[in-house]
């Protein structure tokens, strides 16, 4: 079951600006298709990667304390053993609202992001919310709100 905390989805994805914290070059990685896809959706994506200056024509930045002072929302793909490290820089740097990617979610990062009352979602993937909602994203999204799971 997806759980949010102090922040609906709806919410965190109104301003469509978004920090996507562990975007890949490669094409088969999902940080590269999430990066393509909200970029597609219209959204104001800042992308950070230690490494690439520009993935996709859309300009990196080589870590979350980087991004632009005005970023609020922030977007964690990073592998499990990063989580709580991406989600601490993110706090330390003022960003309020943290989206932790399923399958990147750990305790300890949960916990931080709580205790420093940020808006958090975790246990659902972006691209199943994130409008216009298409593909196989929006095949598994029916299948949740059928059996009453999908989350506000």
């Amino acid at each position: 079951m997806t759980n949010t905390f102090n922040t609906t989805i709806r919410e965190f994805l109104a301003p469509r600006k978004l920090a996507l914290a562990g975007v890949s070059r490669n094409p088969k990685k999902f940080g590269y298709a999430a990066l393509k896809e909200l970029k597609e959706k219209g959204f104001d994506v800042y992308p950070v990667h230690p490494e690439a200056d520009e993935i996709l024509g859309v300009k990196c930045y080589h870590s979350v304390s980087g991004l632009p002072a005005d970023i609020r929302h922030l977007v964690s793909m990073v592998p499990k053993d990063q989580t709580r490290t991406v989600v601490a820089e993110a706090l330390d740097r003022g960003i309020s609202n943290i989206w932790i990617q399923q399958m990147s979610d750990t305790p300890e990062a949960i916990d931080l992001a709580k205790e420093r009352n940020a808006g958090l979602v975790v246990k659902t993937c972006i691209l199943m919310h994130a409008s216009p909602v298409k593909s196989i994203h929006a095949f598994h999204r029916g299948l949740l709100k059928i059996f009453g799971m999908l989350p506000k």
